[in-house]
């Protein structure tokens, strides 16, 4: 019966998301008060309506309801609670269920808080929201259904995709879509404006929250994302840019373009076309993701679904919101007339470099993911773009953008003195110019990329140290950090922010530079040794766990007077047939020490590979540090209340006839 309610509820849903779609958008054009005010509620009503669809598919989950066929091909009375919840988002119709409940959320969240707006663009704005819903919640209604009966239930279920049984990908995929679906509300905002005609300072400090709260999100989720390949796939590494990986590092490249180019809408009232456009494609490479990741089309690890016919449907999606979107874009951009002027050398003209390069560098992700699939449709070509084409193309716009963040940062609003603003950064440029050196010289000739990393890192970290001097004033030093602490939580998280990106960078160019890997047949009891470390293989058990077979090894690790015993193991899943490696890792704050077991051998060995990988918590550590910077910047009442909007004009409202 509950299964039965989620299925009417979610009906029920797509019906309240068509009535929140035509009756605000009219009411907004004709200015009748009473029809615009139906959006609050029907916002509201969507997501509760979702919620319990979602918990009642939840239900069916945790007791293994197996006359619900999603629940039989996704589930396992063996498996542990944490994967049947999991289970739910671990396959296509669950997660479009939940895709749908964050956006209906984040919907319900602009009716919720979005009093301070005024009434005609709050109506559009969720008018704008419902019409996404209905596209989705149409997808999953009529071909997703994802409370199917089976006329003959099974015993037990086929269990959940191994790979996604690991409690690093039960929380990335939540934390993903809270990234992707919350651009869906900076796409509301940009076609409202466009509706409107009318993008102005408070447009600019509305619309920043959300893309702020995405970008979070987001960063959270492909920092997740990363931490599980690097642990979890047993090739040692963080990043392989995947099709997927990459579907999800597009829009945060975007967003963050987005975040900072709203700054200068806020500001100054300029790049208000620009803006716009940014947030029309943050939400477009969304969708472009979400159509990789269900279509087929490219193959990846992280797909879980392919099926032409659904990847269709997302195509007429992306077709429709993109190119209605990018259509009233190009009849109302030239109306957006910007204010602001400013000089070639100016914090307005830093912002605009920061966008191009990370515009940029997001093309360059989308051509190196796309390209194969247009080589094999126009050139019958099956080509495979892989590591050393984005590390070669992508990297240097990553190296530009870390360059010019410290002068951005300091250069004031409207016209700036490239002498002026470049005086308080000489002593960061020559300690980070001398840090690189030494790490050069005491490295003995190895690769630059580390020295580069450390040069980057420390002229952004002490360029935010002299930008938050600067803020504080003058007088005594007692004085300025007493200052300095009171300085807005958004200036903090900005700090907080760039000194993630600077702590990330660091990380990921030491680990690639500085890993040492060993690959070699090993016999119980032999040991060798791993840059200095004496890897001892002391002995091979087989055994099995709640829902799986498991074959693991001891591994001792001694250097000096250092040891730790690691145990790596190869799990084999035999409901759904299918085998894992499970890596064993020493974290440590300055080195990870990584071992693998690999297969048997013809002369009793076992496949041993061992990496000592410098620095490599740093680069999920720069993230968390980086999403804890956007938290506190949200967490500024100014962006709650958008401050400086009060003074707003509302759009007259006559009542309906």
């Amino acid at each position: 019966m509950i299964v039965e309610l989620g299925h009417f509820t979610l009906i029920l849903a797509l019906m309240v998301a068509i009535v929140q779609t035509v009756v605000p958008m009219i009411g907004a054009h004709k200015g009748w008060s009473g029809w615009m005010a139906l959006a609050e509620p029907a916002a509201k009503t969507q997501a509760l309506l979702i919620a319990f669809s979602f918990g009642a598919l939840t239900y069916a989950f945790v007791t293994s309801d197996f006359s619900v066929r999603l629940v039989v091909l996704n589930s396992h009375t063996l498996k542990p609670m944490l994967y049947k919840v999991s289970g739910v988002w671990g396959n296509h119709e669950g997660s479009l269920l939940l895709w749908c409940l964050i956006l209906a959320i984040f919907g319900a969240c602009a009716a919720w808080f979005g009093g301070n707006l005024p009434t005609s663009l709050r109506a559009r704005v969720l008018a704008v929201q419902g019409s996404i819903g209905v596209a989705f919640l149409s997808f999953l209604v009529f071909t997703s259904n994802p409370f199917l009966r089976l006329e003959v239930p099974p015993f037990n279920g086929q269990d959940l995709n191994p790979l996604l049984q690991d409690p690093g990908l039960a929380f990335h995929p939540p934390f993903l879509y809270l990234g992707y679906v919350g651009l869906s509300m900076t796409f509301s905002f940009a076609i409202a404006a466009l509706l409107e005609g009318r993008v102005d300072a408070a447009w600019g400090r509305w619309v920043r929250p959300w893309t702020l709260a995405a970008w979070v999100f987001l960063t959270i989720g492909i920092a997740l994302g990363s931490w599980w390949a690097y642990y979890e796939l047993g090739w040692g590494g963080f990043w392989f840019w995947d099709p997927v990986e990459n579907a999800s590092f597009m829009p945060w490249l975007i967003s963050a373009a987005l975040l900072h180019s709203a700054i200068v809408v806020e500001k100054r009232e300029a790049l208000k076309a620009w803006t716009i456009l940014l947030a029309i494609l943050a939400f477009g490479f969304s969708l472009i993701g979400t159509f990789i990741v269900r279509s087929g089309v490219l193959t990846s690890v992280h797909a879980f679904a392919n099926d032409p016919e659904r990847g269709v449907y997302i195509l007429l999606i992306l077709a429709f919101f993109m190119g209605g979107a990018l259509t009233l874009f190009a009849a109302r951009a030239g109306a957006m007339e910007a204010k602001g002027v400013f000089s070639t050398v100016s914090r307005e003209s830093a912002l605009v470099a920061n966008n191009i390069l990370l515009t940029v560098a997001c093309f360059v992700v989308f051509v190196g993911t796309m390209w194969p699939l247009v080589a094999e449709l126009l050139f019958d070509r099956k080509l495979s773009v892989g590591a050393p084409f984005f590390d070669a193309a992508f990297s240097p716009f990553m190296v530009a953008l870390a360059a010019i963040l410290p002068f951005g940062a300091l250069m004031p609003w409207k016209r700036a003195k490239a002498a002026k603003t470049a005086r308080p950064l000489w002593g960061a440029l020559l300690l980070s110019v001398a840090s690189g050196a030494l790490v050069w010289t005491m490295q003995t000739g190895r690769s630059f990329l580390a020295p580069i990393g450390l040069v980057l890192a420390v002229w952004i970290v002490f360029g935010v140290l002299a930008d938050l001097w600067l803020r504080s004033g003058r007088g005594t030093v007692a004085d300025k950090l007493g200052r300095m602490a009171r300085l807005p939580r958004a200036d903090w998280g900005k700090s907080v922010a760039h000194t993630g990106f600077a702590v990330t960078i660091f990380g990921i160019c030491a680990m690639t530079a500085w890993t040492t890997e060993d690959i070699r047949v090993a016999q119980v009891g032999e040991s060798f040794k791993v840059s200095g470390y004496t890897v001892t293989l002391d002995d091979v058990t087989q055994g099995r766990g709640p829902n799986y077979f498991t074959t693991m090894a001891t591994i001792s690790l001694e250097k000096g007077g250092f040891s730790t015993v690691l145990q790596p193991e190869k799990r084999v899943y035999p409901v759904a047939r299918m085998p894992t490696t499970e890596a064993a890792i020493e974290n440590g704050v300055w080195r990870d020490l990584y071992v693998v077991i690999g297969d048997p051998q013809d002369n009793q060995g076992w496949t041993i590979r061992t990496f000592v990988k410098p620095f490599a918590n740093w680069i999920w550590a720069g993230c968390i540090i980086m999403a804890f910077g956007g938290g506190l910047s949200l967490s500024d009442r100014r962006h709650r209340v958008a401050a400086g909007a009060t003074q707003r004009q509302r759009s007259p409202a006559v009542p309906a006839e």
